[in-house]
């Protein structure tokens, strides 16, 4: 670890935090920048069990099979990985710049996080996935949300008119973070908080549960839904169900907008081992040490009830041509029933329940979204999770 990197490089701001080189630094001090709040984990929790000494091999794998996997993750901007077996860390790697003990932005796998808090919720009564969202939220009664069901939202099915543009300076994007707080905004000319922009959005030219219509709002949309059916914050609800039964190591945060809203989209920052810890935890059906903290039958609908034929209308089918979506993680739709967690800008939760493999990776990816580098990654994983034994 380079301990002179607590400092933020010269001209770190809210404008350009997201960008590159500035994000090697932003992305574990998010709340240096931006309001958030704490996901609080136990006192007394134990680190993850130790197996560390075996060396990935890459053998066969192009173009790194004979740079190796640090040559890999240098080339993709990481920074850090972890991976377990068994539930015990047999490699890990992180870069100079990168402080593992920090909580790091996980974009876009808050999603997923969220989706198993929010299955907790249904175990409970509290949420009913066939309903309408309008019957939670009675301010959606006028937006596109009005007549979709909670497993639209969370199967990112609803037909929403909404572009997830990341590099549009102008567009449906930039305003959605503007009411986010995740971009500077003049202050004389007001902005709405990220509720008021939910309940603002349109209804796209086709029907609910048609076409998989991979859109952010929606998650955020399923965060303030888990607020008022569970009773408390986001943070609140994830610190009591998940972080602290789980064990997690450390805190974590969620960044919030001016009305104290999660961003449950992708504003959850979390340490590189309870990113591993958490992947685990699904892979094991949601259980440790005997103990039921997600409900299973929970897991068994979000790695078995998928939609294919909506998949395969939407707008990522070349990077999974087999996979699937369902209640916010990825099936990669291989023998070894795959599945994954994946944020912008290089962010990757992946898990082998086969061969007992979780790889937990957190990056600095200068482009939001590289369909190229994705594709490597998958491959890595692979071989990683299959080809190399960690007996």
């Amino acid at each position: 670890m380079n301990t002179g990197f607590f400092k933020p490089p010269e001209g770190t701001d809210l404008s350009n935090w997201r960008e590159s080189p500035y994000s090697r630094w932003t992305f574990q001090n998010v709340r240096e920048l931006i309001p958030s709040a704490v996901i609080a984990a136990r006192t007394n929790a134990s680190p993850i069990p130790q197996a560390l000494g075996k060396t990935p091999d890459l053998s066969g794998l192009h173009p790194y099979e004979d740079a190796g996997l640090e040559a890999f993750l240098v080339d993709t901007h990481t920074d850090s990985l972890v991976i377990l077996h068994r539930g015990n860390k047999v490699w890990q790697w992180q870069a100079d710049h990168c402080d593992r003990s920090r909580p790091h932005i996980v974009f876009s796998v808050s999603k997923s996080i969220s989706a198993m808090l929010a299955g907790i919720l249904v175990d409970q009564g509290a949420v009913e996935v066939d309903r309408t969202v309008s019957h939670y939220l009675p301010g959606t009664r006028d937006s596109a949300y009005a007549d979709c069901t909670v497993q639209h939202v969370l199967d990112m099915t609803v037909a929403l008119d909404f572009k997830e543009e990341y590099l549009n300076p102008s567009g449906d994007y930039f305003r959605y973070r503007n009411a986010t707080g995740w971009n500077p905004v003049d202050q004389t000319k007001g902005r709405n908080a990220l509720e008021v922009f939910l309940y603002s959005l349109g209804k796209a030219d086709f029907e609910h549960g048609e076409i998989f219509n991979y859109k952010s709002p929606n998650s955020d949309l399923l965060g303030l839904l888990i607020e008022r059916a569970g009773g408390m914050s986001f943070a609140e609800l994830l610190s009591e169900y998940i972080w602290q039964p789980m064990g997690a190591e450390s805190d974590g945060y969620v960044t919030v907008d001016r009305e104290m809203l999660a961003r449950a989209a992708g504003g959850i920052c979390i340490t590189i081992d309870d990113l591993a810890r958490f992947g685990d935890l699904v892979m094991n059906q949601g259980a440790i040490g005997g103990t039921q903290i997600i409900p299973q039958g929970w897991i068994t609908d979000t790695l078995t009830q998928s939609n294919p034929v909506a998949w395969s209308k939407g707008d990522m089918i070349n990077l999974l041509p087999k996979g699937a979506y369902r209640n916010k993680w990825y099936q990669i739709g291989d023998s070894d029933r795959c599945f994954m967690a994946l944020g912008i800008h290089g962010q990757w939760l992946y898990v082998n329940p086969t061969t007992s493999v979780v790889i937990a990776k957190l990056s600095s990816q200068p482009d939001p979204v590289n369909e190229t580098l994705d594709l490597q990654h998958l491959k890595v994983f692979n071989h990683l999770s299959k080809g190399f034994s960690w007996t």
